[in-house]
């Protein structure tokens, strides 16, 4: 089962507690911190995206009524707002679950916990953090101007924008490509809300994220009693976009041997959902997205022609930041005004000076790391004046000739998963290990 990236915080004052789940949430997630100091936790999110935390509730001896819990979830809560928090004690009284509930807990979990309730608890917060993520991400603080900033400056993303436009009122499959953090979940919502479906569902699915062994559960359904744990019948998430859209994101990363139910769902439109012989018929619109190079894929045999071919009828390709220099200082300003209010900062301001210096950045992440250098700087900088805090990614790579083997070995793996965006085969591949020795180190390095 490939690891779902994503960073979770596990915060508890007993060693052997984080030593034991982090040991378990690392089997399902590329990155999990541990601290046992809560004065620390808003240190550290100031530092790197977290996607869930899982906090304990109690931390000073003597007090064991969770209040600490309670206590910190608020100051969390006052950094990111819609982070989900999973509380955990040794002391699971139902007023005391009630009320973390209450005041915004995702979820409960009684120690000694149950592995699976454990991950289950953590993987559905990370679906839930992405959805509030992606959502707030382009959410449009100037009142008229839409739901997303959609405006640009930038030629090559007018030219984008002419073509969405055209394409939109068709029900012609689109192929969303380009780098994370370009904005492709953004661009299909906006084509389903330009089309004639817009009052219909709308429904992303990762495919990255989907194990293969809950890939056809997920996007078809099942009856009940279909296998062991099918309780009840369960409606499948293409199924749930009848009349609307469905967006397949990260489709680049879809086993060659999914691939074939996906083209049989795409030319047929009819699904059955497992363990039933009946078959549904579809009205969905399709889009498309991913950052992989399809032509190469297909080259490699790693990606089926008929596939590429039924989902590029249209094919757009998003350009990154570093190609839409004029839209950053909009962009920055956007960012800076959202957070602002977030914060509480209003005085903030964006100078000349540090607009130039976005600009001279080629920004690897694009949006996304943009919008998180801002927020970043605003959470760290005075009253008054901005303190731009820059990524460091640049500095790093000035360091390499002090490094010793040990630590080039780590900054080398350290690159190669950032180059291929978290995919352990083609780094791997890149690197000249197997997966197994890639992920032995990833494990020795803590990545």
């Amino acid at each position: 089962m490939r690891k779902k990236e994503a960073h979770i915080l596990i915060v508890d004052d007993d060693e052997d507690i984080l030593f034991s789940a982090r040991v378990w949430l690392k089997k399902f997630f590329t990155e999990v911190s541990c601290l046992s100091q809560p004065r620390n936790i808003l240190k550290l999110m100031s530092e790197k995206q977290v996607d869930a935390v899982v906090l304990d509730m109690n931390f000073r001896k003597g007090f064991e009524n969770g209040r600490d819990g309670l206590y910190w979830m608020q100051e969390i809560r006052t950094i990111e707002p819609q982070l989900p928090i999973i509380l955990m004690t040794a002391y699971g009284e139902v007023e005391l679950a009630v009320e973390a509930l209450k005041n915004g807990a995702s979820d409960f979990i009684l120690k000694p916990w149950n592995n699976e309730k454990l991950y289950a608890s953590v993987n559905l917060a990370i679906e839930i953090s992405r959805k509030n993520r992606k959502l707030s991400q382009w959410e449009n603080i100037n009142a008229g101007t839409g739901k997303y900033r959609l405006e640009t400056d930038s030629p090559a993303m007018q030219e984008i924008m002419e073509q969405i436009g055209r394409v939109s009122a068709t029900d012609a499959n689109v192929l969303l490509l380009g780098e994370n953090g370009t904005g492709k979940y953004v661009l299909a919502e906006h084509i389903h809300e330009m089309s004639e479906r817009k009052n219909e569902p709308f429904v992303h699915i990762d495919l990255g994220s989907l194990s293969e062994n809950l890939f056809e559960a997920e996007l078809f359904g099942y009856k009940k009693g279909a296998f062991t744990d099918a309780h009840q019948d369960y409606t499948g998430k293409i199924e749930n976009a009848q009349n609307g859209t469905v967006f397949l994101d990260e489709i680049g990363n879809l086993p060659l041997q999914l691939q074939a139910k996906v083209l049989s769902l795409i030319q047929n439109r009819k699904l059955s959902r497992i363990g039933e012989t009946r078959e549904r018929q579809l009205d969905v619109r399709f889009i498309f997205a991913t950052n992989e190079n399809l032509k190469k894929a297909v080259s490699e045999s790693r990606f089926r022609k008929d596939l590429y071919y039924r989902i590029n009828t249209v094919e757009l390709q998003i350009p990154g930041l570093k190609e839409r220099q004029e839209d950053i200082p909009a962009l920055a300003e956007y960012f800076l005004e959202k957070y602002r209010q977030k914060y509480h900062k209003p005085g903030l301001t964006l100078d000349e000076t540090l607009v130039s210096e976005l600009q001279r950045y080629s920004w690897p992440g694009n949006i996304r790391e943009l919008d998180h250098c801002i927020e970043r700087s605003v959470i760290l900088s005075g009253s008054k004046t901005l303190k731009l805090l820059m990524p460091q990614d640049e500095a790093e790579e000035n360091t390499l000739v002090n490094l010793n083997l040990e630590e080039m070995e780590g900054f080398l793996i350290k690159k190669a998963l950032k180059k291929h965006r978290g995919n352990i085969s083609t780094a791997a591949e890149d690197l000249g290990l197997s997966r197994a020795a890639l992920y032995r180190r990833m494990e020795k390095f803590g990545l």
